[in-house]
């Protein structure tokens, strides 16, 4: 069908071709005319404080989409009052709403054409829930209160305020994934920073840190009384560069056995049966002989690392023990392994 583009001349339009255009103005919301309700991202505006029992709301500005209708931008001129905090109910809590609500007769009947904030008083009970607003009703939420039975302690106020960006700018909270997101969009979910390739969220950021852990050795004889074992690890994205040490205590044996070190984190089960990931490392004998080479091998899907020494008959890799390898007090392994997540 045939609509009226905007800012053309001898065209009359209404509020409705108008607010669908005005949808462009916010990111969507995942439909094909729909945008998304809320503040600026950082924006003190339409908080709502209390003052004894006087609910205060500040001065803002914020878009308020409704299906069918485009988006109302709406706007508190100055800090207002919602309306004066009902008394607290004799035995059970209460949970109240402060919400910001467009009147829009054509769609409401309201006979009102304006904006505002509106206190509803919700029901207490034993298992309080939020009341919600008329069906018709154009609004978005500003702030639950929270009112504990007489004598159980002063109302408490939870910000609501939904947030809304420009297409394209990056939607933060965690709670704010962005349905049917688009290759290259961002969202920063408060802890890092995420990109959609089309499939999923690829993490971007923060710049990761190195972290502590201790590492679990396993098919040592004796580790030794007083043994260390210490591990360090650091993640980019779906890459991990883990740094494991075993110290050996007092009268060690390090036997015949198959040796492992486990990983902090398991490796990605998305790499190919049969392949693995090869790290590499060193054994320090204490007892004045050279350092000899450590092989570290992870296979897709595990937490454990299988640790190789070298067989100098063959330059095989085998089981440390079985090539010979010397392990007295103070003698040490140590392993280093990049792998996929």
């Amino acid at each position: 069908m045939p609509t009226d583009p905007l800012w053309q001349n001898t065209i009359t339009y209404d509020g409705v071709e108008l607010r669908r255009a005005d949808t462009m103005l916010v990111m969507g919301d995942g439909t094909a005319l729909g945008g998304r309700s809320g503040l600026r991202p950082g924006d003190p505006g339409l908080a709502v404080t209390l003052s004894g029992s006087t609910i205060n709301v500040a001065a803002g500005v914020s878009a308020l989409y409704r299906s069918g209708q485009g988006l109302y931008r709406a706007f508190v001129p100055s800090a207002t009052t919602a309306g004066t905090l009902a008394a607290a109910h004799a035995t059970w809590t209460r949970l109240d709403l402060v919400y910001l609500r467009v009147w829009d007769t054509d769609v409401d009947a309201s006979g009102l054409r304006k904006a505002d904030p509106v206190y509803l008083q919700g029901t207490a009970s034993a298992t309080p829930a939020l009341p919600s607003p008329g069906a018709n009703e154009i609004y978005i939420p500003l702030a639950r209160i929270t009112v504990p039975q007489s004598g159980g302690g002063s109302p408490s106020v939870l910000d609501l305020r939904p947030v809304t960006v420009a297409p394209g700018g990056i939607l933060p909270g965690a709670n704010n994934s962005p349905p049917n997101p688009y290759p290259g969009q961002y969202w920063d979910d408060g802890t890092n920073l995420r990109r959609w390739n089309g499939s999923l969220f690829e993490t971007y950021g923060p710049l990761p840190t190195w972290q502590s852990y201790t590492p679990t050795w396993t098919g040592l004889t004796n580790q030794g009384s007083g043994a260390q074992s210490l591990g360090r690890w650091l993640r980019f994205g779906n890459t991990v560069i883990v740094k494991a040490a075993l110290i050996a205590g007092t009268s060690p044996s390090l036997g015949t056995n198959q040796i492992q070190v486990s990983m902090p984190i398991a490796a990605s089960m998305s790499a190919p049966v049969g392949m693995d990931w090869l790290g590499r490392g060193k054994h320090n004998p204490n007892n004045g002989s050279a350092w000899t080479p450590l092989v570290a091998s992870l296979v897709r899907g595990s937490s454990t690392a299988i640790v190789y020494g070298m067989r100098t008959s063959d330059l095989g890799y085998v089981d440390p023990g079985d090539a010979g390898y010397v392990f007295v007090a103070n003698s040490s392994m140590h392993i280093e392994i990049t792998y996929e997540v």
